[in-house]
């Protein structure tokens, strides 16, 4: 009986299970819309922290969100392909732009 259980849990698992299509490799996921491209936005990488620098990098980077990132603070370790990380120092310069 208790395998039959088990066997009856694991059903509705499977039906989550997703393929890849024709055209996408079956090692990598296929690109998620809003994906982030930190290269794009490495320009600003120096320069002062503000809104419109804010706006300007999440605009370049086509990330969906953006997530400050001040001195010495700690984050999160989920990973986010939408979103894009601008890290600051003391003297409010932005020090890195990465995306997670």
């Amino acid at each position: 009986m208790r395998i039959l259980t088990l066997g009856l849990m694991a059903v509705p698992l499977a039906a989550c299970a997703t393929t890849p299509g024709p055209d996408t490799p079956a090692d990598q996921p296929p690109p998620m819309a809003g994906a982030c491209n930190a290269d794009a936005a490495q320009s600003h990488v120096g320069s002062t922290v503000s809104a419109a620098i804010g706006a300007t990098i999440q605009k370049e980077s086509g990330a969906r969100s953006l997530r400050w990132g001040p001195p010495n603070s700690a984050w999160t370790m989920d990973y986010r392909e939408d979103r894009v990380n601008v890290r600051y120092d003391d003297e409010m310069k932005i020090t890195e732009i990465t995306c997670g």
